[in-house]
């Protein structure tokens, strides 16, 4: 929320101030504690840490819209992995979420009309989260980058009632 004579960005410059004074050198190592990455959808209601009970420190948290496994996630998940030490992933998708609203085609068409050009990228607009789930859990499984396989985990937060859903594929896959 923005005031009428502050931008946003003004204000957290000014919180950071007040949290910087409060501030006690963290002893907090580099690899997350649980050894754990998740990946949710950047969707403002959902407080990842508060959601899967985690502390600061604990986990690598990856979030783009619609919590999608795309390239960059990947990337981010396979230095998570080899380089600090995660060895389980947990998706957090989510109901009533923005991408379920979006046509990718009509999307896809506005901007091209607007701009001239159409993105590069996948929208990756979906219809159930739950079968995203499914999808996303596939798209580990296929890719060669990713470590420790049989510790994937997918759920669907419920915006409703703040409960997690599990989501299986009803097959185990090896590491």
């Amino acid at each position: 929320m923005t005031t009428e004579h502050q931008p946003i960005a003004e204000q957290l410059v000014e919180r950071n101030k007040n949290y910087a004074a409060e501030f006690h050198d963290s002893d907090l190592a580099v690899e997350p504690a649980a050894r754990l990455a998740v990946v949710a959808c950047m969707d403002s209601r959902i407080d990842a840490f508060a959601v899967l009970g985690l502390n600061n420190g604990d986990a690598h948290i990856i979030r783009n819209a619609g919590g999608v496994i795309t390239d960059d996630v990947i990337r981010s998940l396979c230095l998570s992995q080899r380089f600090l030490g995660t060895r389980e992933i947990v998706l957090v998708h989510h109901t009533d979420c923005g991408l379920q609203k979006v046509d990718e085609g009509e999307f896809r068409d506005e901007l091209n009309q607007e701009l001239g050009i159409k993105p590069w990228w996948s929208l990756e607009a979906f219809v159930d989260p739950y079968d995203d789930v499914r999808q996303s859990i596939q798209r580990l499984y296929m890719t060669p980058f990713i470590q420790h396989k049989l510790h994937i985990r997918g759920f669907v937060y419920d915006v409703t009632d703040g409960l997690l859903h599990e989501v299986s594929l009803n097959h185990p896959q090896a590491d």
